[in-house]
């Protein structure tokens, strides 16, 4: 059964820099009724009304790949614009400072801080189903999804900011962990929304309806 569309004009754009689990992100939101392009374009990323930044792989090779399809200065001018921007898994991550996943690596520093490695110990990926805990109120994603929900993760690597402000919800994985960072325009999510059914797609219809 197909969602009912709202014929909103608005344009969603999906960054392809060939890192990315383009499809089903597509196809998630527009399942809740979104108009959706996929672009390395940065002239349609400029008219876009809202943009996300998904990845799977390595932060490095994603790094690399930003800067050689030339979307790095786009993405952080759409964000300097304050339209709102969704980074999703290695798409949070890629917005810190550093990361220590194949040695240390230089991100966008969007938000301060760094990417860390689970400790030893733990099976990684930490890879499945979990919780989040809300750790702020009034954060417009957070619309109609419960304390405790489940959310669907795949990563070996977490995020460590040092403005603890910026987080939104936490998960328990050992330690414990930022989920979800919200800051202003910016949202983030260490978990996948589009795979992580009916939470997953509220999130996403949160998003598109900003």
């Amino acid at each position: 059964m197909s969602h009912p569309q709202r014929g909103s004009s608005e344009l969603i754009a999906v960054l392809d820099y060939e890192r990315g689990n383009l499809r089903s992100v597509q196809k998630a939101l527009e399942y809740v009724g979104a108009q959706v392009v996929i672009t390395r374009d940065p002239r349609v990323v400029k008219r876009a009304d809202k943009l996300v930044l998904p990845g799977v792989g390595a932060f490095a090779d994603c790094m690399d790949n930003l800067h050689r399809f030339r979307l790095v200065e786009p993405l952080m001018e759409f964000i300097g614009y304050g339209r709102p921007f969704l980074g999703i898994c290695l798409g949070l991550q890629l917005l810190f400072s550093q990361s220590e996943e194949f040695g240390t690596h230089t991100g966008l520093n969007l938000i301060p801080g760094r990417v860390v490695r689970f400790p030893r110990g733990l099976k990684v990926p930490h890879m499945g189903w979990n919780t989040i805990h809300i750790l702020r109120d009034g954060c417009p994603l957070l619309r109609g999804i419960p304390e405790g929900a489940y959310f669907y993760f795949v990563h070996s690597y977490y995020v460590v900011p040092y403005d603890l402000s910026v987080v939104a919800t936490s998960t328990e994985y050992g330690v414990e962990f930022a989920s979800m960072l919200w800051r202003e325009n910016v949202f983030a999510t260490q978990f996948h929304p589009e795979k992580s059914q009916r939470s997953g797609l509220t999130m996403l219809e949160n998003f598109h309806r900003l």
